[in-house]
Order: structure tokens, then sequence, then C-alpha cells
């Protein structure tokens, strides 16, 4: 577990490397309530770590050592659940916002952007939808990491989840990208490559193990 975490954290450091040396220059002109973009875009940045950090953390403390539960009963779940969905809901507001302080950056002709975004964000919605009606939220918090009967369930193959295992972070982080150009904002657009990045640094040095781990299966 450990020796993955290290692989975390270096592949964390490396993308972080990257944002710090493309955060120059027009990339994180402007601001927004007297706030800089460059203020912005490393709060942006910030959520998902902190976000990520948090499903680690609770998913490790429940999965291996059943604490969660043992601290705070059946509210463990729902306690999880509050600070999961704050922090995922902060995302897209984050990214918004810089969005917003860093408006035009982007020098391409913005009806080719909003096509893109508009291109993007079809995938993107029809994967929430999947993940609502088919997959269902209880399991995309990570129920099976608390409820030992989600482990005889079979993997969903309705919706986009027919066409992809993991819809959820091939297509439904394409809504980032459809915010950041939407906002025609060069740092929006590297704050969602980051996000899009680092979701996949956490799907396989914390989430793919886990399911291993749950599931008794390759994955």
């Amino acid at each position: 577990m450990f020796e993955k975490q290290g692989w975390h954290i270096f592949f964390l450091a490396l993308l972080l490397v990257g944002v710090a040396s493309l955060a120059q220059d027009d990339t994180v002109s402007g601001q927004l309530w007297g706030i800089s973009s460059q203020a912005w875009l490393w709060i942006a940045i910030a959520v998902p770590i902190v976000h990520q950090i948090f499903v680690w953390l609770f998913w490790r403390l429940q999965l291996h050592h059943g604490l969660i539960t043992r601290w705070f009963g059946e509210n463990g779940f729902p306690i999880y659940k509050i600070g999961f969905t704050i922090l995922f809901a902060t995302r897209p507001v984050s990214i918004l916002l810089l969005g917003i302080s860093n408006f035009n950056t982007i020098t391409c002709p913005p009806s080719l952007m909003y096509a893109a975004a508009v291109l993007l964000l079809i995938p993107g919605i029809y994967t929430m939808y999947s993940v609502v009606n088919f997959f269902g939220m209880d399991r995309a918090y990570g129920i099976d990491h608390f409820d030992t009967s989600y482990r005889d369930k079979p993997f969903v193959k309705q919706g986009m989840f027919k066409y992809t295992n993991n819809a959820m972070y091939k297509f439904g982080f394409l809504i980032l990208w459809s915010i950041a150009l939407f906002t025609l904002s060069k740092a929006a657009l590297l704050v969602a490559a980051f996000s899009h990045l680092y979701i996949w640094v956490h799907f396989y040095f914390t989430e793919l193990p886990d399911i291993r781990h749950i599931y008794g299966e390759p994955a």
C-alpha cells in the first residue's frame, strides 16, 4: 500500500511541476473579486488534491481497519458522502471561477471553442446520467468500501458503461474541459488537464488496488 502511495506522490509532484511551468504570463492574467487568476488557479488545483486525499484517507481507514463505521456507526457512510459531495461540487465551481477570472485568453476563434465545448459536454452529461441511472450514486461514492453486500454485485454494463468499465474517469471529466472552453480560459484549461490526469493517478494507485482487494479479481 505504501509503495503505491509513493508513486501517487511522485506523479502528483510531477503534475504540479508541469502546472507551475505553464502557469506563466497570460495563462494566469486577469482577476476576479480582487483575487488574481494565479491565486484562483492554485485554489482550483488544491481542490482536487484535497478531494482525492479525503477519499484515499476514508477508504483506507474503512477498508483496511473498519474505523469509520466503528467511530460513527451507521452514520459513517453518510458523513463521508457529505464531505465527498462538497469537494466534488467544488471542482467545477473552482474551474468556472478561474475561467471567469482568466476569461478570453485562448486565441482560437470563440465559435470553434464553443463547438468543442458542446461536443465534450455531450458524453460528459451522458456519463453522469449513466452514473445516476445505472451505476448508482452510492456505488459511485465507493459504498463497496463500507458495505460488504456490494462485493457480490456484478460490474455495470449499461449506458456509457456498456462501452467502458471506467466511464466516469474517461468521459465524466470532459465536463471540466467543457467549462474551460466555454470561458475561453487558458488557466481553466490547464486545471482541467491537471484534474483529468490526476484522477488517473488516483485510479491506478488507490482505486484499482482497492477493486482487486474487494472483488478479488484483476480489473
